[in-house]
């Protein structure tokens, strides 16, 4: 059905309008909920079908703003972003995404980019999600040996402070800041100059928003509440995926038409995804973004075994995968807000 395609000039290709709407909307959902700007789902999604790594990270980044844009301001309304810590992000990812941009650009002249790129996602990919989904499990074992035995079924919604994040507390490096929407009473300005600084290079390397570094980043190196550093870090995703698109609009990597449809249904997505946080809180988010993003993983790993090895079944089971995950995911958390405000309108 050629009508459902559109055509895309500054790529050259034809794409489909379906396809990008349903990369919108999930992604919108995810990001919503996560707190992240789903780019490790959409850059390799968009590679996928048939973008190329460069013009696939471009696109992603103006999809990336647009849509961060409304997420942030449905959790400013949830009271879930610590404006003053989002706020100390803009000089350390400024700096950090154009190191990250000039060595996409570096590497797309010396060899194979896209190879480059999928091996960095792999190791944060599964990294992250094997680390989490283990604390997941560590903090449930912990808290239910501890809870009486009529509350042990329960899953653990007390969060206390990683003891990472109380040592970098306590370095004492002038000027320090306080941060008393994320609850924290001081730390130094260069930790944050920092955090933000690596996110903000991982956002132009890779195409992503930072998110899915900055939002484990926020939580186990600063301390803060989960809900929160989800708003705070679409708020950081914000800036930083807004000057991406910016800089690889000017190298000419950026395929407006493309981000404009993935923006109508990233905006249903965002607001779904926002407002199932009020459902689903503090370690029950934690687990849902590590299996989100080991599934990630998987997807990238397949696409490496594609471009190695030359097998189109893998290529085929890459696509599959993260479209796959993104889908169910979308899914379960769409029903847990149907079935939440059911239970609200019933008491």
């Amino acid at each position: 059905m050629d009508f459902l395609n559109v055509y895309l000039p500054i790529s050259g290709i034809e794409f489909s309008v379906i396809i990008l709407l349903i990369i919108g909307f999930c992604v919108g959902t995810l990001g919503g909920f996560f707190g992240v700007g789903g780019a490790w789902i959409v850059t390799p999604a968009l590679n996928i079908f048939g973008f190329n790594m460069p013009f696939a990270i471009g696109t992603d980044l103006a999809h990336i703003f647009g849509k961060s844009i409304i997420a942030t301001k449905k959790h400013s309304k949830m009271g879930n972003v610590d404006w003053r810590l989002g706020l100390f992000s803009i000089a350390g990812s400024i700096v950090g995404i154009e190191l990250g941009k000039r060595t996409v650009l570096y590497l797309e002249k010396i060899g194979d980019v896209g190879s480059v790129i999928r091996w960095v996602y792999m190791v944060f990919l599964f990294g992250l999600g094997i680390y989490m989904a283990y604390e997941y499990y560590s903090v449930t074992k912990k808290m239910k040996s501890e809870a009486p035995d009529n509350l042990k079924a329960e899953a653990p919604t007390r969060e206390e402070a990683s003891p990472l994040s109380n040592k970098l507390r306590s370095l004492k490096i002038p000027p320090m800041v306080s941060l008393p929407v994320s609850g924290v009473p001081g730390i130094s300005f260069w930790i944050l100059f920092g955090l933000f600084a690596l996110t903000g290079f991982l956002s132009g390397f890779m195409g992503v928003g930072g998110g899915f570094i900055l939002l484990p980043a926020l939580i186990y190196l600063i301390g803060c509440p989960t809900t929160v550093a989800v708003g705070t870090s679409l708020l950081s995703v914000c800036f930083m995926s807004g000057y991406g698109c910016f800089t690889y609009s000017l190298s000419g990597r950026t395929e407006l038409v493309a981000a404009v449809i993935m923006l109508f249904g990233a905006a249903i997505g965002a607001q779904v995804g926002a407002m199932a946080t009020k459902l689903v809180r503090g370690y029950g988010i934690r687990l849902l973004f590590a299996i989100m993003i080991i599934f990630a993983g998987i997807s990238v790993a397949l696409k490496q075994a594609h471009s190695a090895f030359g097998y189109e079944i893998f290529g085929t089971l890459a696509a599959y995968c993260v479209m796959g995950a993104a889908g169910g995911m979308t899914a379960l958390i769409f029903i847990k807000l149907i079935i939440g405000y059911r239970s609200k309108g019933a008491a």
